[in-house]
């Protein structure tokens, strides 16, 4: 029965931005680029997105800005145009800092974090992999801190930084240890034996 009412959630929420079209065109520009993205229709996309920016930007509206700017991003990426993907994504980071969202920062660092991947920019990808990483502790969040090393492993492989690969796998062992997941932890020591054999 309660799965029944998720849909008729859903059918709710897609009447929403019809009712705002009239209301607010930026906030259905914004929408119309959302979903112009999840139909893979890119140019689309971007010219929606971009008007909705531009509206958000003349209003100082610093939360559609950001958003915009995130989602413009996306578009950017899918497209392979990492650069422009980076801009969009750091102006969206800033405002976010600015307002101090800590949930939206730690989304748009992971998009940077692959950009900088993408790019072949190892060093800033473990930088912002890094303010992942005290996010996550600060949170005292061992999964996201475990996933964050693992990506920072690879990472550091790619860079051809073996060492440091194999420092990162004994850390993650370390916290499975503390967890008393010997089997896992035990793995991760391999993989870091391989690296420094």
């Amino acid at each position: 029965m309660t799965e029944n009412l998720q849909s008729i959630e859903t059918i709710g929420s897609t009447g929403k931005p019809q009712a705002e079209k009239p209301s607010d065109p930026l906030q259905a520009d914004y929408e119309e680029g959302k979903r112009y993205l999840e139909n893979l229709e890119y140019g689309q996309a971007a010219v929606a997105l971009h008007n909705a920016l531009v509206g958000f930007k003349e209003k100082n509206d610093d939360a559609g800005i950001a958003n915009a700017s995130n989602q413009l991003g996306h578009v950017c990426f899918a497209r392979e145009e990492y650069e422009n993907a980076l801009k969009h994504y750091e102006k969206a980071f800033g405002i976010c800092d600015k307002s101090n969202d800590r949930m939206s920062l730690l989304a748009v660092l992971k998009r940077i974090v692959e950009v900088h991947k993408s790019l072949k920019q190892y060093d800033p990808a473990i930088e912002s992999s890094l303010a992942i990483l005290d996010h996550y502790q600060d949170n005292r969040d061992p999964q996201g801190t475990v996933t964050t090393l693992e990506e920072m492993a690879e990472i550091y492989l790619k860079a051809d930084k073996k060492e440091k690969a194999a420092d990162t796998y004994r850390t993650i062992a370390s916290i499975h240890k503390n967890f008393r997941h010997e089997t896992i932890a035990a793995g991760f020591m391999k993989k870091a034996a391989r690296l420094t054999s």
